[in-house]
C-alpha cells in the first residue's frame, strides 16, 4: 500500500505538470483528490492492516494528498499569470501615441460681442444695470412717455401675459426702475443689457427674442455734443478708428431730440455698394437727449437735470462686425457656425 501511493504521488505529479490549461488541472484533482479517486480507495482498504501499520499509511497518504494539491495549486497560479500575461499583450495601450482630443467649448458670439460692449462702457464710467424680462405695462411704456392709447406703442408688437404685464420690449424698463431708485437727486451713468421680446415674424433680420443694450446718462449740464462724443468712442473702439459716424433726426417717444446714428460702410469706406446700399453708411443704433416727460415721471427736474439714452442691438453689431447675414444663426445652436468665433 505504501508503494501504491508513492506510484500515486509520481503519477500526479507528472499529469500536473504536463497540464498546460486551467480545466486540465481541475480534471487532475478530481481524478487523484475527489471522492472516487485511487488515494481514497487506498485509506478505504487500511481497515485489513493491522493497529501499527494504519498510522503510518495514514500520515503517508495524507502527505501524498497535501503534496498533489500543493503542486496543483502552483501550477494554477503559474497558468493564470500566463494568461494574464498573454491578455495584457492583446490590450496593451500603446502610452506614446497621442490622446484623443477633448473637445473645448467657448463663449457664443453674443454673449463675446456684450461682453466687450460692457467692457468698454465700464471704462467710460458707465454702471451695469439689469432688470426683470417680465415687465409692467407700467415700466415699459407709461413710464418711458408712452401712455396707454399711444399710437407709438404700434410700433412694438408685445407679448402680453395679462393687461398689465408683459414681455419686455426693450430694456429701457431697467433706466426708468434705477433712476426711479435715485429719486431724482442722483446722477445716473449705466447700460443695461438683456433679452427683450416682440411678437415678430422671424426672417433673416428679425426675431421674436434678441437681445438689446441701452444706455442711459443723466446729469446737470448734458448735452448733446457729450452723447455724440460717447457714440463716437463706442464705433471707434468696435469698429476701428477709421469709421465716421452721422447723426441724422428720427423719432422716439422718449427722447428729444431723437437721433439715428450710422456709420461709414467699412466695405467700401462709405463710397457706396452693395452692403450698405450705395449709401455709403450703415445704421447702427438709435439715441436722443432724455425727453423732459420721462426725467419728471422718475422724479427729477427737467429744468435742472438733462440726459441722453441711446439703444442698440449686439445681433446687429456682431453681423456688422463678422459679416453674418442671418440674426437665425445666433439662435439655431449649429456648432459649425458658433465655432468659428469662440476667439472672436
Amino acid at each position: 500500500m505504501k508503494e501504491r501511493l508513492e506510484e500515486l504521488e509520481q503519477e500526479a505529479i507528472l499529469k500536473v505538470e504536463k497540464a498546460e490549461t486551467i480545466d486540465a488541472l481541475k480534471n487532475v484533482r478530481v481524478e487523484y483528490l475527489g471522492k472516487k479517486g485511487p488515494i481514497t480507495e487506498v485509506l478505504r482498504g487500511m481497515g485489513k492492516l493491522s493497529k501499527e501499520e494504519r498510522p503510518v499509511i495514514g500520515q503517508l497518504a495524507n502527505e501524498v494528498r497535501e503534496k498533489i494539491s500543493v503542486a496543483i495549486d502552483e501550477k494554477q497560479s503559474k497558468l493564470e499569470d500566463e494568461a494574464l500575461e498573454e491578455q495584457l499583450k492583446d490590450e496593451s495601450i500603446d502610452v506614446t501615441l497621442p490622446g484623443r482630443p477633448v473637445q473645448v467649448g467657448g463663449p457664443h458670439l453674443l454673449t463675446s460681442i456684450i461682453e466687450e460692449i460692457e467692457d468698454l462702457f465700464i471704462g467710460m464710467g458707465f454702471d451695469i444695470r439689469e432688470g426683470p424680462e417680465v415687465e409692467t405695462d407700467y415700466y415699459n411704456f407709461e413710464a418711458l412717455n408712452l401712455p396707454k392709447g399711444h399710437p407709438a406703442r404700434d410700433m412694438q408688437d408685445t407679448f402680453y401675459i395679462t393687461e398689465e404685464l408683459l414681455m419686455r420690449t426693450h430694456t429701457s424698463p431697467v433706466q426708468a426702475r434705477t433712476m426711479g431708485q435715485k429719486d431724482g437727486k442722483e446722477p445716473v451713468k449705466m447700460i443695461c443689457p438683456g433679452k427683450v421680446y416682440r411678437r415678430d415674424t422671424d426672417d433673416a433680420t428679425h426675431s421674436h427674442q434678441f437681445t438689446q443694450i441701452e444706455g442711459l446718462l443723466v446729469d446737470e449740464n448734458v448735452r448733446m455734443s457729450d452723447l455724440k462724443g460717447v457714440l463716437q468712442t463706442f464705433a471707434h473702439k468696435m469698429f476701428g478708428e477709421e469709421r465716421e459716424i452721422r447723426l441724422r433726426p428720427s423719432f422716439f417717444p422718449f427722447t428729444e431730440p431723437s437721433v439715428e446714428m450710422d456709420i461709414s460702410c467699412k466695405m467700401c469706406g462709405g463710397k457706396g455698394c452693395s452692403v450698405c446700399k450705395g449709401s455709403g453708411w450703415i445704421e447702427i443704433l438709435g439715441a436722443g437727449m432724455v425727453h423732459p416727460n420721462v426725467l419728471e415721471m422718475s422724479g427729477y427736474d427737467s429744468k435742472k437735470y438733462s440726459g441722453f439714452a441711446f439703444g442698440m442691438g449686439p445681433e446687429r453689431i456682431a453681423m456688422l462686425k463678422h459679416g453674418i447675414d442671418d440674426i437665425r444663426h445666433f439662435y439655431t445652436n449649429d456648432v459649425r457656425f458658433l465655432s468659428q468665433y469662440h476667439n472672436a
